[in-house]
């Protein structure tokens, strides 16, 4: 159990690989405003850091995440605006930070991830998913809308299921994670952050700028028509004679 005096968010470098842990297990790693803070500074730095190739997003103890701190909702009321929409601004901001920074991003994910946490899962270029994964938008129930994390994961699965996922609470397993794409691999709860760390691993070992520049066009050319994607491909695949020239 994290104590007070324990960071909310544990920073670890293993080689070129950053990992970053939740640390609030007695709340199930619950995104308070420091938590996100945190985690939304640690993307950014891991991103700036050239010594740095691949992010690894983990949580302390048995959860991964269970999303949003409703501790904080008492104070996210119309008579406090400017709390609500920093707030806003700040989780949007932090969720899609994991695909828009330079360096990919791989979640290990155990038990629980939930709301926010579930958003965190798999908004990330890949994910690991334990045994045990729990993964439901329970908003809804609680009279909210997932409004921000809604937009991941509608473009991750089908439609239909999508939106039975976040209008009914819809649990999905790591079996159903696995079988819709959610997830890359599957594993024992114990072997979660090894596997995440093997992923890494395969990607700290590609030139820098052909991994940054893979996933760039990746995540651009999803949102473009066929022929203007095609044309992206076509301006980097121009450029990429350049990249073996770049020191490993």
């Amino acid at each position: 159990m994290a104590s007070e005096d324990e960071p909310v968010l544990i920073e670890e470098t293993r080689g070129t690989i950053r990992i970053l842990t939740l640390n609030r297990p007695a709340k199930r790693n619950a995104l308070n405003t420091a938590l996100t803070t945190a985690l939304h500074d640690a993307l950014l730095e891991a991103d700036a850091d050239a010594d740095i190739r691949a992010v690894v997003l983990a949580g302390k103890g048995k959860s991964f995440c269970a999303g949003a701190d409703l501790a904080e909702f008492n104070d996210f009321t119309p008579k406090n605006q400017d709390a609500v929409v920093r707030r806003s601004y700040l989780t949007s901001d932090t969720q899609s930070l994991l695909q828009r920074i330079s360096k990919p991003v791989v979640s290990a994910v155990q038990g629980a991830a939930a709301g926010g946490g579930a958003g965190l899962a798999v908004g990330c270029d890949m994910m690991v998913a334990a045994s045990d994964l729990r993964l439901f938008y329970p908003e809804v129930g609680h009279s909210i809308v997932p409004a921000i994390v809604m937009t991941g994961l509608q473009r991750q699965l089908n439609r239909k299921l999508a939106f039975e996922v976040i209008s009914t609470g819809k649990v999905i397993n790591a079996e159903e994670a696995l079988e819709h794409g959610l997830a890359n691999r599957v594993c024992e709860p114990g072997d979660v952050l090894d596997t995440a760390l093997e992923i890494a691993g395969v990607w700290a070992r590609a030139a820098p700028i052909a991994m940054a520049t893979t996933k760039s066009l990746f995540y651009r050319v999803a949102d473009l028509p066929f022929e203007a994607a095609m044309a992206a491909g076509r301006d980097v695949n121009g450029l990429m004679r350049g990249f073996r020239d770049q020191s490993k």
